[in-house]
């Protein structure tokens, strides 16, 4: 039996256990969404991980463009309906009138803003958590609506979760829940992400220095801080080459920025790629750079450390749990050490090659298996309390 086979029968095990059976999800976006990212992702894998293990599992998510309001995918029911807004109260109201179906457990993504679940929700329920936005709300959303957002997320919202089971990505994200929200210690679970096995190392690496760096275009990942970032670093590395693969809102601003620098000829803005095309860019990158404000985890950076390729980030909660600085990548306090310490890694071939074996190893502790069954251990201990309470 493969530990695949081994990860679902033990899921089974624990469901048949707690009495749980059918799952709804309450998620803001759905993977099929232009904007998805790595929060879409991990929900959809761990659905389809427990669909696999024989749950009934259902999302609720708002509309996704071009995508039916209902379907089907990998074994689990997606139900998408409502805009970025409206998807809060509507998915509550379709509980509360059981339009979704039956249900035995429920599994809240707060993801910015939540659908406070512990107001209405009676049952099993675990609440996941990938960060704490912060500072994030002033980047995507106008002033007034920034503010609301924020109090919402650090003042009005903690006070009603404290009696919750609580799923983060991370150690950091963990210790950020704790002190600047007043979650319980106790109640919080740290349950990393995993890598998908298609992440592996390559025979070469490009015959250039190449940076490459994977993520949603939008402010809070800061694209234009890296290819600054890259810029400087060409001063000591001038073949140093800066590839960005993903889109968003943030596409034609980064693209002004690359004609304003010149750099069209060092900056590449790939878009969207395969999965083929993707895992062939982490194994011919000489780093993987992030210049990312704000991460629950940081998936790309664990995925290209399976392809053996080492990571220069920035130093925020979830990318020192990433990455395990001077091992595995660098952490950089900010932007002139981001360069700095690409430009490091680039020149000292020693230096890369102990990080790119570091990365690696680092990497063989992470399977999409233990996601899962970490996020429904603490779905399955939410049972049982509420079931020794009731008696």
């Amino acid at each position: 039996m493969t530990d695949h086979d081994t990860a679902i029968a033990t899921l089974r095990d624990m469901a048949e256990e707690a009495g749980i059976h059918r799952v709804h999800m309450l998620a803001w976006r759905d993977l099929a969404d232009v904007e998805a990212g790595g929060s879409e992702l991990h929900a959809s894998i761990v659905a389809r991980l427990w669909a696999e293990a024989g749950l009934e599992v259902t999302i609720r998510t708002s509309y996704a463009q071009g995508h039916p309001p209902e379907g089907r995918r990998d074994g689990y029911r997606v139900i998408r309906r409502a805009g970025r807004y409206l998807v809060f109260p509507r998915s509550v109201v379709a509980e509360l009138a059981g339009r979704h179906g039956p249900r035995d457990a429920l599994v809240e993504i707060w993801n910015g803003m939540p659908f406070f679940t512990p107001l209405w929700c009676a049952g099993p329920r675990v609440v996941f958590v990938h960060h704490v936005h912060g500072a994030m709300w002033s980047m995507v959303l106008p002033p007034r609506l920034a503010a609301c957002g924020e109090a919402i997320e650090s003042t009005i919202a903690p006070p009603l979760y404290r009696r919750s089971n609580v799923v983060t990505l991370s150690e950091s994200s963990r210790r950020e829940l704790v002190d600047r929200l007043g979650f319980r210690p106790d109640r919080v679970r740290v349950v990393p992400p995993g890598i998908d096995r298609r992440y592996s190392p390559g025979r070469r690496k490009s015959d250039v220095p190449l940076v490459v760096a994977v993520g949603r275009l939008m402010p809070v990942k800061r694209f234009d801080l890296l290819i600054d970032a890259v810029g400087s670093v060409r001063e000591r590395v001038p073949d140093a080459r800066l590839v960005i693969v993903g889109e968003g809102a943030e596409r034609e601003r980064l693209d002004e920025l690359v004609r304003e620098r010149d750099a069209g000829g060092w900056v590449a803005l790939k878009g969207r790629v395969s999965d083929d095309e993707l895992v062939t860019l982490y194994r011919r990158a000489w780093v993987l750079a992030s210049a990312s404000a704000a991460e629950g985890w940081g998936m790309t950076i664990t995925e290209a450390a399976a392809c053996a390729t080492p990571a220069v980030v920035t130093d925020i909660a979830g990318h020192r749990d990433a990455v395990l600085d001077g091992v595995s990548g660098l952490l950089a306090p900010g932007p002139e050490q981001l360069a700095e310490r690409i430009a490091q890694v680039l020149c000292d071939d020693e230096l890369r090659s102990k990080l790119a074996a570091g990365a690696k190893d680092h990497a063989r502790r992470y399977s999409w298996e233990a996601t899962a069954l970490g996020t429904f251990e603490a779905l399955a201990e939410d049972a049982h309390r509420r079931r020794l309470r009731h008696r």
